[in-house]
């Protein structure tokens, strides 16, 4: 039983990992060859990373989705709202803290502004956003403000900074609401969801608040980022990357000289969110000793494939998407560089495993009316093009981030006034399921590369913003979708009623 279960997610795992080892395969056999230490070092770091992301995936589903659940009815069931607000601001910091996404996100930002914008900076930073949206959200959820006019807010309030802030910043901010919301993040947030709208007498007031609070605690890391470049008063910086440190003969010392790091801050992460559960226990949970002694367990899992699932994406895995962006980009061919930016783009979202999560979830929604390889062939596209016109940014001068992110949002909350409510939830969640481990780890990378290959490209103001292209075509893809299921609902003289 248990063997099945790792198993299971193993080759689930896998599949999210074997899609880019086989085009780096290709890649260094054709058109960027790596040399023989780095391209074992790369196997070796995509072993790691498909062996620590497996075991971490078990520990959350042991460990951190109970918990959510739990503290997600526990905190409704106090009937006080002050005391709902302060748990999300708790409990969104201590989770975004611990999401191995953003701490990828913010080490290569620490590294690429050489610390000017150190790890942890960003880290509690962007962890601070997501606890007060967090709040936010619950607060929607208990007094039935509609998702539609909360997001509208938030994103008016977010375009306002960024016509203060700098365009490196821009780039920062809109990747973090991409990355935050990563493994761990968005299995414990949908849990906290489905554990205080369950409590609802409403049915389908509760189906709807089942989703949208990934979406809002996404702008949350915006919001805070964006402030931050207002309060610091940024002015122009630059970017570079380190070469030198891709080029090294070694295989196994650079994956021992990085673990000890990565398991502190594993550690770290990890703490806050097990001392709340253990005073949870004592307080409102009461579980018997062998319900405890699992998500105790649980936890364990966490730690062990956070630390692996770490150490394989910064000791082996990056680096050679760095190489391969750097590659591909000096060849001088555009078409090059944005087809394959494309590809990448395409098979991420095929093999991400919580994509076919939302496309089940979407089908079984409208039973049936829109079909998951429709969705999957949506999505699947539509992240495709979204890689790309990151690599077009980059290689084209006078194309900035916002101009593709403006015209997208707008678009995005607009759509929102005429999708079917329950649409727009899963449409905002799903911006959190399209950036998953790969594209936070790998495709980053990639984009990086490729801005330190172009002449006139900055690495810093042109190699982010990559991962907030990924996270907002879904918002657009599934409310179209939305329109038309409700369309299709209407046809067949059904009422859709769900849509208010």
């Amino acid at each position: 039983m248990w063997l099945n279960v790792l198993l299971d997610k193993f080759k689930e795992v896998l599949y999210s990992v074997l899609p880019i080892t086989v085009i780096v395969i290709i890649l260094n056999f054709t058109l960027v060859p790596l040399g023989l230490p780095t391209f074992v070092r790369f196997l070796a770091g995509a072993l790691l990373v498909a062996v620590g992301l497996t075991i971490f995936l078990i520990g959350v589903d042991l460990g951190i989705t109970p918990v959510g659940k739990l503290m997600g009815t526990s905190l409704t069931k106090t009937n006080k709202i002050w005391f709902v607000a302060v748990s999300g601001i708790i409990l969104g910091f201590f989770i975004s803290i611990a999401e191995p996404d953003l701490h990828i996100l913010a080490g290569q930002v620490d590294s690429v502004t050489n610390g000017i914008i150190s790890k942890w900076m960003l880290v509690v930073v962007v962890s601070v956003g997501i606890a007060l949206l967090l709040a936010v959200g619950f607060l929607r959820i208990v007094l039935n403000i509609p998702l539609y006019k909360t997001l509208t807010v938030l994103y008016l309030i977010i375009f306002i900074l960024a016509l203060f802030s700098s365009p490196v910043f821009l780039a920062i901010a809109f990747d973090a609401s991409g990355a935050t919301t990563g493994a761990l993040t968005v299995p414990f947030v949908l849990a906290l969801a489905i554990g205080i709208s369950a409590l609802k007498k409403d049915s389908k007031a509760s189906e709807k608040d089942s989703f949208g609070l990934v979406g809002i605690i996404s702008a949350g890391a915006i919001m805070s980022v964006l402030a931050m470049s207002v309060i610091k008063k940024t002015g122009e910086m630059a970017g570079t990357l380190d070469s030198s440190k891709y080029f090294t003969d070694s295989i196994i010392a650079p994956f021992l000289k990085i673990l000890p790091g990565m398991a502190k801050d594993s550690v770290i992460a990890l703490i806050p969110m097990l001392i709340l559960f253990i005073i949870f226990q004592f307080i409102s949970f009461k579980l018997n000793r062998k319900q405890f002694r699992v998500i105790i367990m649980g936890f364990v899992y966490t730690f062990i494939g956070l630390t692996l699932f770490l150490t394989g994406v910064n000791a082996g895995f990056m680096d050679v998407g760095t190489l391969v962006g750097y590659g591909v980009a000096a060849r001088g061919s555009t078409l090059l560089t944005v087809g394959t930016g494309f590809i990448l783009g395409v098979v991420t979202i095929l093999a991400e495993p919580a994509v076919y999560v939302l496309t089940h979830q979407i089908e079984d929604v409208t039973s049936g009316y829109v079909n998951r390889k429709l969705v999957m062939s949506a999505l699947a596209v539509g992240i495709g093009v979204a890689v790309a016109m990151s690599m077009l940014r980059i290689i084209v001068p006078g194309i900035n981030l916002w101009h593709y992110l403006l015209p997208g949002y707008i678009i995005s909350i607009a759509l929102s006034f005429f999708t079917p409510k329950l649409f727009v939830g899963i449409a905002f969640d799903s911006g959190g399921v399209a950036s998953g481990p790969m594209t936070a780890t790998f495709i980053l990378a990639f984009a990086q590369g490729v801005a330190d290959a172009v002449e006139g490209a900055d690495v810093l103001v042109d190699g982010f913003g990559m991962i907030a292209m990924v996270a907002m075509t879904p918002l657009i893809a599934l409310q179209i979708l939305g329109l038309i299921y409700r369309a299709k609902s209407h046809k067949g003289g059904l009422s859709d009623d769900r849509e208010h």
